[in-house]
């Protein structure tokens, strides 16, 4: 903003003498002029915006220092130097979960398992099941909000939670229901734990579809009933173990088994179970990583999800072609999800009607299933129920399912949405032995 000042000569600048209305003398100098000061304002230019805001936000810290993994030791204990670490564990002043990080803590300033038995009693074996038991009651805390369950472990939890630690965590937290409400000692827990690891290598056994994988009791149901076949028939070690199989079975269909072995039926079932053993063989792949984009051929398939129902198996294109030099993809109708697989056997003859289906936990499809996704390629076109050792894909109420062909034709199912040609399970780096595995599915 600048401000200017001019000065005007505002007197007249024609002074007239008139004599009798003539005048005398025309021109003349301004006489005693007054000033008059004018001012004018303009805005003549404008200070260039400040583009920085008088309050600029607080820059944000990209540096982070480290941060330590918080220590496994609880609250109560971090402060205490080894010696007082020494003293919580020789006396036992605390609960086993609590007091089981100190040793771990000793482990990492130097000491060994035997100066720890030296110093505080606790051998060698005992700390290594605190330790294990510790972790398994971690896991089962975090995957469970039932204070109640985790309680019962408080005391003399350790030899109990140390025999399931080679389960999953799902696992875990039904066997660990399981030991509570049975009131297992840590030799029946063991067992358990053996049972569940052991039921997916029966497959094929004598009685083994009529218990359950996914619930612990039938797992040790089948155990027993194993062990009872091992004897004669009758005697009464085998009435024994039929009867602890019976106590420990969970589902129905277990029970109605046993109970029928316990009161006669054996040599009927023998007979119906001869066909039983007869596994139908169905490849399971396990998909390697790369395996892919190394393949001279691949599929494309659309993919459906199983909880949707049937409508997206029946709604999923069916003319897939690739054309061009690019051999650019092109399906009749748009669709959300795709899958490429390598050209295995089963898929590579494939024509229209090709689907892949996932399922988000194997357990429901698989026997021995491993807590996983996989995915079922099936074939659309061959929709009619005809082979009894085939497996069809149908509709259920809590979604699609994969029943037998016998099974269908017993209940007069002649129509499903596919046939199953092969089970695909996602690549992982901790399972070599199943890159490539194909095993017989029952």
């Amino acid at each position: 903003m600048v401000s200017l000042t001019a000065t005007i000569l505002k007197s007249s600048l024609f002074t007239q003498s008139t004599t009798h209305g003539f005048p005398t003398n025309p021109i003349t100098r301004p006489v005693n002029p007054a000033p008059h000061t004018l001012t004018v304002t303009a805005n003549v230019s404008r200070k260039p915006q400040n583009m920085i805001p008088k309050n600029p936000p607080a820059r944000q810290n990209l540096y982070q220092p480290f941060r330590p993994p918080s220590s496994p030791v609880p609250p109560q204990f971090r402060s205490l130097d080894s010696a007082g670490k020494i003293e919580i564990l020789a006396g036992r002043l605390a609960l086993w979960f609590e007091y089981a990080p100190l040793i771990s803590s000793l482990y990492a300033e130097g000491l060994t398992p035997p100066n720890i038995e030296e110093l505080t009693g606790i051998s060698s074996i005992e700390q290594n099941r605190l330790i294990v038991g510790t972790k398994v009651r971690d896991s089962i805390a975090q995957s469970l909000h039932e204070p109640e369950l985790i309680a019962a472990f408080d005391t003399g939890g350790a030899e109990l939670l140390y025999e399931i630690r080679l389960l999953s965590t799902t696992q875990r937290v039904a066997a660990a229901t399981y030991i509570i409400d049975r009131s297992f000692d840590s030799k029946k827990a063991q067992d358990l734990a053996r049972a569940i690891k052991d039921y997916p290598s029966r497959r094929g056994d004598v009685g083994w579809v009529d218990f359950d994988y996914n619930l612990p009791g039938d797992c040790l149901a089948f155990l027993y009933y194993r062990q009872s076949r091992e004897n004669k028939n009758p005697s009464e070690q085998r009435t024994s173990m039929l009867q602890l199989a019976l106590d420990a079975a969970e589902s129905e269909k277990a029970k109605k088994k046993l109970e029928k072995e316990l009161h006669g039926g054996g040599e009927e079932e023998e007979k119906v179970k001869v066909e039983e053993v007869k596994a139908v063989t169905i490849p399971v792949v396990r998909l390697k990583f790369g395996e892919v984009a190394g393949a001279s051929s691949v599929v494309v398939l659309p993919v459906c999800k199983a909880e949707e129902g049937e409508r997206n198996v029946v709604e999923a294109p069916r003319e897939i072609n690739a054309g061009g030099e690019f051999k650019v993809v092109e399906a009749e109708r748009g669709w959300k999800r795709w899958v490429v697989l390598p050209s295995w056997k089963p898929v590579a003859a494939i024509g229209r009607g090709g689907v892949a289906v996932s399922f988000r936990d194997d357990r429901k499809v698989l026997p021995d299933g491993k807590e996983e996704p996989l995915l079922v390629v099936v074939d659309r076109e061959r929709s009619a129920v005809e082979a009894d050792d085939g497996y069809y894909l149908v509709a259920g109420e809590s979604g699609l399912k994969l029943k037998k062909g016998s099974v269908l034709k017993e209940g007069s199912v002649g129509e499903s949405l596919g046939m199953v040609l092969l089970v695909v399970r996602p690549p992982r780096e901790d399972d070599d032995d199943w890159q490539t595995s194909h095993e017989n599915w029952e």
